[in-house]
């Protein structure tokens, strides 16, 4: 299983809020978002969009962090999909075995 990053501590429903996703949500909506909010704030994006290097790095490392940000809530969400579908898988084997008397 993936860990989240420790330096970027993030809950379940903030990660949730950044990707806007429900709970009930799917694995290929999930990396739907994923990449969408990393295209958006990709540091390398800011490359052209000023001539001034100081508000350049600003931008850069505006970028970076919710970049870090990103990756954490996506490795949370994802652990969170993989416990979700492991529990539902070993209580539909529990339903499923027949009980002895």
């Amino acid at each position: 299983m993936i860990t989240p990053n420790s330096s970027y501590p993030i809950s379940v429903e903030h990660a949730l809020q950044l990707f806007n996703l429900s709970p009930e949500f799917s694995r290929e909506v999930l990396m739907q978002r994923y990449d969408e909010a990393r295209r958006i704030w990709h540091p390398a994006r800011y490359a052209g969009l000023t001539n001034n290097p100081e508000k350049y790095m600003e931008m850069y490392k505006k970028g970076e962090a919710k970049t870090k940000e990103i990756q954490a809530a996506y490795q949370l969400l994802l652990n969170y999909l993989l416990t979700q579908e492991d529990s539902s898988a070993r209580s539909g084997t529990l339903e499923q075995t027949p009980k002895h008397p």
